[in-house]
C-alpha cells in the first residue's frame, strides 16, 4: 500500500464522518475572524438562539477596514471615515463582547492582518486546521497545516459545530529543486509557478510545495508562497513540518508550553509526505531559472521575468487566451513588445498578507537605503502586518530608512491590496504592489496592478519604472 502524502495525513486525522455521496465532516481546530465575513455568522448564532462550540478556538482582528495613517487611527473606530468601513468595524467589536472571543482590536498593539497575526501569536500551529472568511487562509499551510478560506455561512456552521462539510481534494506536488539566485525571492518563486501552471493549474488539488527552495525558505517565505496557492486555483498549500517550522512556533503566546511542547514536538514529526507517497500530479521547477518577476496583466498568471517583453495577443496560445491578452493590453495602457522594464509606476505598495512581514520589509528596506523615491511615483507606501511587525521594524530603523528615502509608513492593515478602505489607485495608475492579486479594478477603479516582491517593488519605487533589482544590488556592491 502507497504512503500518505501530507494532505492525506491532515485530513484523516480531522475526518469526523465521511459520507457516500463525497462529502465529510472534518473537524476545525482554528477559526480566525475578521470583521467583512464574519458579520452575518455571528447574526446567525444570535437569530438562532446558538453559542460558539469552542469559543477559545476563535481569534478575531479587524484589517479589511482599517485606516493605515496615524492621524486617522489615534481617534480609533470613529476615525474611520466611511461610514461601511466603520459599521463593520465596531460591529466586529460588538459581536466578540458579546460572545466571549478573543480580539485585537484597533487599540491593541497586536492587531494587523488575520493572516500575519495567526501565525505571529502561535495560534497557527502544525497539524491542525485553520479556517477564516477569506480565501488566502491558505497562507497556514506553510505550517503543516491544512488551512483554506470558507465563505460566511460556513464560518457560522464553523462557529456552532467546530466541523465543517468538505470534500476531499486531490494531491498536486510542486518541486523547486537547486537553489535560488541573489535578488530572487519565495514571491518571485510562486508567480513562476502560477505563471506556468495558470490560475486554473491548481483547482480540484490540494497543493503541498517541495524541494530543496522549499527546504531553505524561512517560515515567512514559505507563508507567502502559500498565501497565492489560492492564485494557482488550489484551495490548500502546505509545507512539511521541519526544523525551520518548530523553531519559529517555540514560544509563542499560543504556542504550547513546558511539557505539552515536548508532546506537540512528537505529534508533529509524521507531518510530512511519506517517501512512497503518490500524487496525483507533479510539476518540477529548477530555482535557478528562476527570475524576479513582474505580472504585466490582470491575472496572476500573466507574469513574466523582468527581462522580458509585453506579449501580443497573437502569442496565445488559443482564442481564449489570446482575447484576454487583448482586454489585458487594453486595460493595463501597454503595447505588445513593450519591455517589462519600460512600464512606469505611479504607485508603489509594500504590505498585505502577503508581504508585509518583518523579512519583507528588510528585504525593501535594503534597496532604498541611502536613496530617494523617484519624482515620477506619486505614493510609495509601506504597511507593515501588525502592530508587532511595526515596532519591531521601528525598533531595527527601517521606518527612518523609509521615511528618508521618502516612503510613508503606516499603520497596519491589509491597506491597498484591494479597495475596501482609504488606500487606493486612482484611474489608470500604474502600481507596483506586492499584494496577490491584480484583477481590474481590484485596488481601485481603473487602477492597474503589477504584483512583484519586496525587493521588486522597492527598486520601482526608486527608479519610477521596473527594474531588475539584481543590477541595483550589483551596483551596491
Amino acid at each position: 500500500m502507497a504512503g500518505k502524502t501530507l494532505y492525506d495525513k491532515l485530513w484523516n486525522n480531522h475526518l469526523v464522518q465521511q459520507r457516500d455521496d463525497g462529502s465529510a465532516l472534518i473537524y476545525i481546530d482554528r477559526q480566525l475572524l475578521h470583521e467583512v465575513t464574519s458579520p452575518q455568522a455571528f447574526e446567525g448564532l444570535r437569530l438562532a438562539g446558538r453559542q460558539p462550540w469552542r469559543i477559545d478556538a476563535n481569534l478575531a482582528t479587524p484589517d479589511h477596514n482599517v485606516p493605515t495613517t496615524s492621524n486617522e487611527r489615534k481617534f480609533g473606530i470613529e476615525g474611520i471615515e466611511d461610514p461601511i468601513s466603520r459599521i463593520q468595524v465596531k460591529t466586529l467589536d460588538e459581536n466578540c463582547n458579546e460572545f466571549g472571543i478573543v480580539q485585537f482590536d484597533m487599540k491593541d498593539v497586536r492587531q494587523g492582518i488575520v493572516h500575519v497575526v495567526g501565525p505571529e501569536q502561535g495560534a497557527t500551529l502544525p497539524g491542525t486546521t485553520v479556517v477564516c472568511g477569506d480565501s488566502h487562509t491558505s497562507t497556514h499551510g506553510a505550517f503543516g497545516a491544512l488551512a483554506h478560506g470558507i465563505g460566511t455561512s460556513e464560518v457560522e456552521h464553523v462557529m456552532a459545530t467546530q466541523c465543517l462539510v468538505a470534500k476531499k481534494m486531490k494531491n498536486m506536488l510542486v518541486r523547486v529543486d537547486g537553489e535560488l539566485g541573489v535578488g530572487v525571492t519565495p514571491k518571485d518563486v510562486v508567480l513562476a509557478i502560477i505563471g506556468k501552471i495558470g490560475t486554473a493549474g491548481g483547482t480540484g488539488f490540494a497543493v503541498e510545495f517541495g524541494g530543496q527552495v522549499f527546504r531553505d525558505m524561512t517560515m515567512e517565505g514559505r507563508m507567502t508562497v502559500c498565501n497565492m496557492a489560492i492564485e494557482a486555483g488550489a484551495r490548500a498549500g502546505m509545507i512539511a513540518v521541519d526544523q525551520t517550522t518548530l523553531d519559529y512556533v517555540k514560544g509563542r503566546p499560543f504556542a504550547p508550553k513546558a511539557d505539552l511542547w515536548e508532546k506537540a514536538i512528537a505529534a508533529w514529526s509524521d507531518l510530512h509526505s511519506d517517501d512512497d507517497a503518490v500524487f496525483d500530479e507533479v510539476v518540477v521547477f529548477k530555482g535557478e531559472e528562476i527570475k524576479p518577476q513582474v505580472t504585466w496583466g490582470t491575472s496572476p498568471e500573466m507574469v513574466l521575468p523582468i527581462d522580458a517583453h509585453v506579449p501580443a495577443p497573437a502569442d496565445g496560445v488559443d482564442e481564449s487566451q489570446r482575447d484576454g491578452y487583448t482586454r489585458a493590453l487594453e486595460y493595463m495602457g501597454l503595447t505588445a513588445g513593450q519591455p517589462i522594464t519600460d512600464i512606469p509606476v505611479d504607485r508603489v505598495f509594500i504590505g498585505s498578507c502577503t508581504n508585509s512581514r518583518i523579512e519583507d520589509l528588510r528585504e525593501a528596506a535594503a534597496v532604498v537605503k541611502g536613496k530617494k523615491v523617484s519624482e515620477t511615483v506619486m505614493e510609495a507606501l509601506v504597511v507593515p502586518g501588525s502592530g508587532l511587525v511595526k515596532a519591531q521594524a521601528e525598533a531595527e530603523g527601517l521606518h527612518t530608512i523609509f521615511v528618508e528615502a521618502g516612503l510613508q509608513w503606516r499603520e497596519p492593515g491589509c491597506s491597498m491590496c484591494l479597495a475596501m478602505n482609504a488606500d487606493k489607485l486612482g484611474n489608470g495608475e500604474h502600481c507596483a504592489s506586492t499584494s496577490n492579486r491584480n484583477f481590474e479594478g481590484r485596488q481601485g477603479f481603473g487602477g492597474r496592478t503589477h504584483l512583484v516582491s519586496p525587493a521588486m517593488a522597492a527598486a520601482a519605487a526608486i527608479k519610477g519604472h521596473f527594474v531588475d533589482v539584481r543590477e541595483m544590488m550589483a551596483g551596491a556592491q
